[in-house]
């Protein structure tokens, strides 16, 4: 059984590894039209470039290797099919099972290393990518960062901090504005509720003003609203929204408990963080999935027939999660049920394909 296994896991390998490089191909080339253009306006050097797509393999390789697993299976199966291996097995007395234990073995392990590369090195790398982007090609001096609990914007001698910013309403929650003289001394802070966005300008809701330089001292003065002439836009803050998306878990974690003890709905952050355990495991059910699948059809149709079927397959799961995922978001789903149910749905699809196989 020994070599068996291993021509099995071999074949099953090295289908993987061109589904992936085609799948990554294709990102790549779709991403290198959308993007050289603009990084070419903007005046960025192809030493830049090169290294704003080398550092954004990993995220690549995260998109595409569920559905290149699936891929891989179907093609694998095939092709032992193709050549009667699979009858030759099965008239030697060796198990559907066991024929198909070194794919389910890969598959739990390709699914650990997609963890390991969403949790140590997706952030790493989207750093890197976000840092060559906006400082060395768009060389950006305004800067928006999201980082754990607060959101940061510099625009000269003004400097905002606010906990939370709610795209649907356009709203920062938790505001401070600081003032600063050219040598960064604070010359005035003001505390709002909330900043809302209207008509290109943001108005400070409930505020206490602070004015360091007045003779009256730090007294605090109030007033029911402010208008501040900020030169930041909801298309930078719904960027920084899409930031979240890689953030680690652990971070998201963190994040999500500060808001909560906040007073601020997490459902978002929650159900991003379990939707980023639940995704490598994507992987294992795509190969749960697609070995019954291939076997209960494994004399009709060629390669091209189960290229199309994984990607068939693929949509599905992609359009079944992505509706999952925005009920957790909002919170009419449970951020667990939102992350894990395409992975439940999909493995009970591959346990009944499995019992109407004929074993």
């Amino acid at each position: 059984m020994g070599i068996i296994n291993r021509y099995i896991a071999q074949t099953w390998l090295r289908l993987l590894m061109l589904c992936i490089s085609g799948f990554v191909g294709i990102y790549l080339v779709i991403d290198l039209i959308e993007k050289i253009p603009r990084f070419m306006r903007a005046g960025g050097n192809a030493g830049d470039m090169l290294q704003y797509f080398i550092w954004k393999l990993p995220e690549m390789i995260s998109r595409t290797a569920t559905f290149s697993v699936l891929m891989a299976t179907l093609l694998t199966l095939g092709v032992l099919s193709r050549d009667s291996e699979i009858i030759a097995l099965r008239s030697c007395g060796i198990s559907l099972l066991r024929i198909s234990l070194p794919m389910l073995t890969l598959g739990l392990f390709v699914s650990i290393l997609l963890l390991i590369n969403t949790e140590l090195i997706l952030p790493y790398s989207y750093a890197h990518t976000e840092q060559i982007e906006n400082v060395k090609i768009k060389k950006k001096s305004d800067r928006i960062t999201f980082k754990r609990n607060n959101i940061w914007f510099r625009s000269k001698s003004m400097i905002l901090q606010a906990r939370l910013f709610e795209p649907k309403t356009s709203t920062l929650s938790g505001v401070v504005v600081w003032n600063v003289d050219s040598f960064m001394n604070p010359v005035s802070r003001i505390d709002a509720a909330a900043a809302l966005y209207r008509e290109g300008r943001w108005t400070l809701n409930s505020t206490t003003l602070r004015n360091f330089e007045s003779a009256a001292g730090y007294a605090p003065h109030s007033a029911q609203t402010i208008e501040l002439d900020l030169k930041l836009k909801i298309g930078d803050l719904q960027v920084l929204e899409n930031d979240a998306d890689n953030m680690s878990i652990r971070t998201l974690k963190e994040y999500a408990e500060n808001l909560r003890s906040g007073g601020y709905q997490a459902y978002r952050y929650l159900t991003l963080m379990h939707a980023k355990i639940a995704s490598p495991f994507a992987a294992l059910v795509m190969v749960l999935l697609g070995i019954p699948f291939a076997l209960k059809n494994n004399r009709s149709g060629g390669i091209a027939m189960r290229i199309g079927t994984s990607i068939g397959i693929g949509f599905v799961y992609f359009v079944v999660n992505a509706v999952l995922l925005s009920y957790g978001r909002n919170g009419v789903l449970t951020p667990v049920v939102a992350a894990w149910g395409a992975n439940f749905i999909f493995l009970l699809s591959g346990i009944w394909l499995s019992m109407t196989v004929k074993g």
